[in-house]
């Protein structure tokens, strides 16, 4: 089971990619388990040394009780001390920003997401992007690749 943000690649240029462990709930992954989250506006962001992904919803599990989850709360990402201070840095410098791009279960059973440092695209950057999937699809399509 893998989730993609694929409106992500077409608005960042990413420099570099992590895997970090996700912080849930007994719900959330279950309902990750069935592929029910949504990447709609949702980021990462720094508060007290710590890193969190904000507005990634993960609907609530269709057989919980009372102790169901909350979907759009905040969930912790957990990296080595090393790689949070670096990415701290750059996310200081302006233009940078730490983006959720995929989240998948591992083979021990563990969540994790693969989060992306990016540079915004401009418009121009966008349509550059586009020319460039058409034309390796007509490629494609002409010599039957």
């Amino acid at each position: 089971m893998e989730l993609s943000n694929r409106k992500a690649y077409h608005e960042y240029f990413f420099e570099q990619t992590y895997i970090a462990g996700l912080v849930l709930q007994g719900t959330e992954i279950k309902s990750l388990r069935t592929g029910k989250a949504s990447f709609i506006d949702s980021y990462c962001l720094f508060d007290k040394g710590e890193l969190y992904v904000k507005s990634l919803h993960i609907s609530e599990y269709a057989y919980g009780t009372y102790t169901n989850h909350e979907p759009m709360q905040e969930r912790k990402l957990l990296l080595n001390k090393k790689e949070l201070k670096k990415l701290e840095a750059k996310t200081r410098e302006k233009g940078y920003s730490i983006i959720p791009l995929k989240i998948f279960i591992n083979e021990k059973g563990l969540a994790k997401m693969e989060i992306g440092l990016g540079k915004g695209k401009k418009d121009y950057d966008k349509r550059n992007s586009i020319k460039e999937r058409e034309n390796d699809r007509d490629i494609k399509r002409q010599y039957g690749i």
